[in-house]
């Protein structure tokens, strides 16, 4: 009987061993991997990685995206081989919200589960989805416009790309609190798109206020790229340091210096590395069989001059990405 229950608990102690050291390979899947958004992001995963080792759950985060954010092909590429590799699961942030139903519905069907981040889907055949509430983002953006210019005034928005759900919400609560609150300011140009990267950005903005540099007092890019850029053409031809108030998004070192210096009078900023860690662990929550939320708000606060020396504010300014990134 002794030596009965002594196979017994060697028998416990070998399946909590073995419980202990269940590894788990996680592909996380950006839009790009260019831009300083998409590092924290990065960041955010990995130490999610780092935290769950200290707890003794060996997880691999595998960090692989296109390089460009309009290169569908190669997203979809990525996505169908990790799931022939057969992965634990897979963390994506879909460039296109109806390109990428087809392979994330592959990946579910082979029996690899998915969480989508930072960007919706045209589907719900996904395991939970965490962001921002980029429609709030694009609010707080268009309420910021309307007091800045005081109820009234010509406004650009420089939309980002076709197909990004994230950018397209920030745009539509953009347009739409101008409409609700402050029928006196008018959208002059509001279909023109920045395209994927800084350059085609800058020349989208040259184009933009070569045309309407006279007449415009506000302008709102919907994230990083555009952002920096439209600064960047407004401070060449004399009409930065507030003469045209711009608004923009995300916490990009160069967009924040812009603020600091005046050129940026407000961003509306996410979360990244708080997205990034969320993501990878609400993966391995499902993983383990735990419940999770099928939504996961990560949060939205617009940064003004007058807030942005806050220690909550400043956080989200300068993310630990060096701490992650090693």
């Amino acid at each position: 009987m002794k030596s009965l229950r002594l196979l017994a608990c060697l028998f416990c102690g070998l399946l909590s061993a073995s419980a202990a050291e269940k590894s788990y390979s996680i592909a996380v899947i950006p839009k790009g991997t260019t831009h300083e958004f998409w590092k924290s992001i990065n960041a955010g995963a990995f130490k999610a990685r780092d935290e769950l080792a200290a707890q003794g759950i060996k997880v691999d985060v595998i960090w692989k995206g296109p390089l460009k954010e309009d290169d569908r092909d190669q997203q979809i590429q990525t996505i169908e081989n990790f799931t022939t590799r057969r992965v634990s699961g897979i963390v994506l942030a879909p460039l296109d919200s109806q390109a990428m139903v087809r392979p994330v519905n592959n990946a579910i069907r082979a029996k690899v589960p998915v969480v989508i981040f930072d960007s919706g889907l045209k589907s719900d055949n996904y395991v939970s989805f965490v962001a921002t509430d980029n429609y709030k983002g694009g609010v707080l953006a268009g309420q910021h416009m309307g007091k800045l210019l005081g109820g009234k005034g010509n406004v650009i928005l420089l939309r980002y790309a076709v197909g990004s759900a994230s950018t397209e919400e920030r745009e539509a609560g953009f347009v739409d609190t101008l409409k609700k609150e402050f029928p006196q300011i008018k959208l002059i140009s509001s279909d023109q798109y920045a395209g994927p990267t800084r350059e085609s950005a800058y020349q989208a903005s040259q184009n933009l206020l070569n045309r309407f540099g006279r007449e415009v007092n506000g302008v709102f890019a919907p994230c990083e790229p555009p952002t920096i850029a439209m600064t960047k053409a407004l401070r060449d031809i004399g009409k930065a340091g507030g003469k045209v108030k711009m608004i923009g998004f995300d916490s990009g070192s160069l967009s924040v210096a812009d603020l600091k210096r005046g050129d940026v009078q407000g961003l509306v900023v996410q979360n990244p590395v708080f997205m990034g860690y969320k993501g990878v662990m609400t993966m391995v929550e499902h993983l383990q069989g735990k419940k999770v939320e099928k939504r996961i708000d990560t949060g939205v606060v617009l940064v003004t001059p007058e807030n942005a020396e806050q220690p909550d504010v400043k956080e989200l300014l300068y993310p630990p990405i060096d701490k992650y990134l090693k």
